[in-house]
């Protein structure tokens, strides 16, 4: 009784302690942070295909490959869940994958290969908040397609990955002239999927990017976005309190946007990634916050019940 009773109480403790967790990154041990794809969760799946695909043009374009989602369930991060929709199939992505030249630019730093100045964190701050393209460049041109690459491709993160259908990737200056490096797969200049784009939130959440130090970093610099479409324009409405982690991108008919939402409560701790080639896409993205959120209210409840 008395083993059982403290088994119970280590249990509780350890639940306890990740829903009082108030600030990311999020305090777990390195071995409780799981591979994405050993998160994916079929009752999810399923859920999140149901209610898109109630949406006659939604259907559309994701049966056309036009249109690709991808949420993480970060209610209790020690049971994370995972579903995606073209989860693997990438798109051009616009200003999103800057994200990589953060990280990319991080890793340089830790490394001694950057010096770490003023100038270079109100570039990394002005080419994520405001996606500056100018500011992008810069970062581009003192780092080198090659590192980029080397970052993306390394096998600590695997965030392109040909076996698994790209990923993310920077092959071109946001100013345009210069030399590019665009991917093997599909000789896109800038692309991402969903999977690889909620891989890389969900590592950075759980400090796993460089080292929790600089995973600290980024996501202080990735949040209070400044620019309020897409989804922060929803967010905004439906969870003001709620701190967002955020990198969107659009070029013609291609929208993108990514976002880490982290509620005071528990129940509204999520990431989401959509990538959408359509021109209505930013107000695709503006409406799919909320059946989002109807989709993971539904799973936890179905948990509850169980």
């Amino acid at each position: 009784m008395g083993n059982r009773l403290y088994l119970f109480m280590l249990t509780f403790l350890s639940v306890m302690g990740i829903y009082a967790q108030k600030e990311l990154p999020i305090k777990v041990r390195d071995s409780q942070v799981k591979p994405l794809a050993s998160l994916a969760s079929t009752s999810l799946q399923q859920s999140l295909e149901r209610e898109l695909m109630s949406n006659p043009k939604w259907k559309a374009l994701m049966k056309n490959r036009k249109m690709a989602v991808g949420i993480v369930d970060l209610k209790n991060p020690e049971e994370a869940k995972y579903a995606s929709i073209n989860g693997n199939y990438m798109m051009y992505a616009a200003s999103l994958p800057k994200i990589a030249i953060l990280l990319s630019s991080m890793d340089a730093l830790e490394k001694g290969e950057l010096k770490d100045n003023q100038t270079i964190r109100e570039d990394m701050r002005l080419m994520i908040s405001k996606s500056s393209n100018a500011a992008s460049t810069r970062m581009i041109d003192r780092l080198g397609y090659d590192k980029i690459q080397s970052v993306m491709t390394d096998p600590k993160y695997k965030f392109y990955d040909e076996e698994r259908g790209g990923g993310l990737w920077v092959g071109k200056r946001y100013g345009g002239g210069g030399a590019t490096n665009r991917e093997p797969l599909k000789n896109l200049s800038h692309a991402a999927t969903v999977n690889q784009v909620c891989r890389y939130y969900y590592l950075l959440a759980n400090g796993q990017l460089v080292n929790r130090e600089r995973s600290k970093q980024m996501l202080d610099i990735m949040g209070d976005p400044e620019l309020h479409h897409k989804f922060v324009n929803t967010l905004d409405v439906i969870a003001p309190s709620a701190k967002l982690y955020r990198k969107s991108g659009s070029w013609r008919n291609f929208h993108s946007d990514s976002v880490l939402v982290w509620g005071k409560n528990p129940n509204r701790r999520y990431i989401l990634v959509a990538l959408i080639d359509d021109e209505s896409g930013e107000q695709i993205i503006r409406d799919l916050v909320k059946p989002v959120e109807k989709v993971l209210r539904a799973g936890r409840a179905q948990v509850a019940n169980n």
